[in-house]
């Protein structure tokens, strides 16, 4: 689905490297020593995903948001966000927000973007004439490895042991993510009547608490979220989506590829973060278990 990005400015209260605020002028993305030069990082962070990046009364709040402020206080900078509603493809949303800019605002980048799979194989994906799609982008910095869970409402679904428990209750998706192409086509298809879709994760959890669905299949951190903001008994389960074709993936950064130094002096800040811990405080203070990307193990 097609959607365009409007920019709709916000600003938040943050003492130690000044104000954070939404930016709708023109820019380039920075080498490191502009960006020191300047006094300020932008970084694209997506909006209303929670629980890595939303706004609340007026205020951002999330993981991402808080890892954007770990990243300018660690460059001594302030820290400027741009919101990103998702395009079409994570290519078009690179694009748009790192080495281009959308056709709307051609100069309009950021000088880093949050959670982009840190994925060798993404990396190096090739169109129809064996071209690099995302040669003028560089990944780096995994800081997360993210899993998919299912969630159930004990009161409505006592067990669930099996993924065949739920050809007889409804589960709700997000539309057109991998929890609803598996759903909709394991077990030849038998659970395809039971699969509810709702435009976000969030949306289905809270369809779970007013018993429209009695389970949920999304992401693991924003299922741990999701039902910490609702009143239930609810059981999470990961083990049962081991089957999917990518049960588990690594969740990094991008910058333009001209800017590595930017990408090296960050990932020194994302390093200190794990190695010390802080990363696993920031994931437990919304109430999300921690797993540590591939190279971390």
């Amino acid at each position: 689905m097609l959607r365009l990005w409007p920019i709709v400015r916000v600003t938040i209260s943050y003492a130690v490297v000044g104000v954070i605020s939404l930016w709708s002028h023109v820019s380039q993305a920075l080498t490191l020593d502009e960006v020191k030069d300047q006094g300020f990082i932008t970084v694209a962070i997506y909006q209303n995903l929670p629980p890595y990046s939303y706004s609340e009364n007026g205020t951002a709040n999330g993981i991402d948001i808080d890892l954007a402020k770990a990243i300018a206080k660690g460059l001594e900078v302030n820290l400027r966000l741009q919101w990103v509603i998702a395009d079409e493809n994570l290519d078009d949303d690179l694009r748009n927000h790192i080495w281009k800019g959308h056709y709307l605002r051609r100069k309009q980048v950021a000088d880093v973007m949050l959670r982009v799979p840190y994925d060798r194989a993404f990396a190096y994906k090739v169109d129809h004439e064996g071209i690099v799609i995302n040669d003028t982008v560089h990944m780096f910095g995994p800081y997360q490895q993210e899993s998919w869970a299912i969630a159930h409402d004990r009161v409505q679904m006592p067990k669930l042991e099996t993924l065949a428990r739920l050809q007889y209750d409804k589960v709700g998706v997000e539309i057109d993510t991998l929890p609803d192409f598996f759903l909709t086509g394991v077990y030849g298809g038998r659970i395809r009547s039971q699969v509810q879709h709702y435009p976000s994760t969030q949306v289905a959890i809270e369809a779970m608490a007013n018993s429209q669905v009695a389970a949920v299949m999304g992401t693991n951190s924003q299922v741990q979220w999701g039902i910490k903001q609702i009143t239930g008994d609810f059981g999470v389960h990961t083990r049962l989506t081991q089957t999917l074709s990518k049960p588990t993936w690594d969740v990094g950064m991008a910058v333009k590829d001209a800017n590595r130094k930017l990408a090296y002096a960050i990932t020194d800040i994302i390093d200190a973060m794990v190695k010390s811990g802080a990363m696993e405080e920031l994931f437990q203070s919304y109430g999300v278990t921690y797993e540590k990307p591939q190279m971390y193990r």
